[in-house]
């Protein structure tokens, strides 16, 4: 069987029949996606001072193998937006994020980020989810270094659990058609 990448296709977990190995294969990619997250930095305003913070000696990133943070995105598959996402940054950040390499995660730091703080106005972006998709939200002003940990920790629970092959595809299309039938809650021009 050649093993030869075609487009859509992701690696040897697309060859395998459905359900073939694939719970050992799932448990093991799991850990090793967890255990080597790097991340690419973002930072904004005055949450990258307490992400900074994060990867010194005190709270030492080192022991969850994220020590480095990568300044090219090639090299990274944690994006961390730190910070309040101007208009004008916003096609900067996409271009970012589209550089990354599959799997990739995003990690929405701070109120500004997640849903633009006390910033209300035309030139800040009302949360990072209109640009990029997040995986984990962190509220804050600015958050601690302690809850960035946990967050971080919290994005390893979900990448341990994530599926691998044809399980992966069905989780994604579950998850797309609910997000499709949810309700809108807020329209533009209504009232909040």
């Amino acid at each position: 069987m050649a093993l030869a990448g075609v487009a859509g296709e992701m690696g040897l977990e697309e060859k395998l029949p459905s359900g073939f190995l694939l719970t050992g294969v799932e448990k093991l990619a799991g850990w090793v996606r967890k255990n080597s997250l790097w991340p690419a930095t973002f930072g904004l305003a005055c949450c990258a001072i307490e992400m900074m913070s994060t990867g010194a000696g005190r709270y030492d990133l080192a022991r969850f193998g994220m020590e480095v943070f990568r300044a090219s995105p090639r090299q990274a598959d944690l994006l961390i937006v730190a910070g309040r996402v101007s208009q004008k940054m916003a096609p900067v950040l996409r271009q970012v994020y589209d550089q990354m390499a599959n799997p990739k995660w995003v990690l929405s730091m701070g109120a500004c980020a997640s849903s633009g703080g006390m910033f209300n106005n035309y030139a800040i972006v009302q949360g990072v989810d209109h640009v990029v998709p997040v995986d984990v939200y962190l509220p804050g002003c600015p958050p601690r270094p302690e809850m960035l940990m946990h967050a971080i920790l919290k994005l390893h629970e979900e990448i341990q659990h994530m599926p691998l092959g044809s399980n992966r595809q069905r989780v994604a299309e579950a998850v797309g058609a609910a997000a499709l039938a949810a309700p809108v809650r807020v329209t533009l021009g209504s009232p909040t």
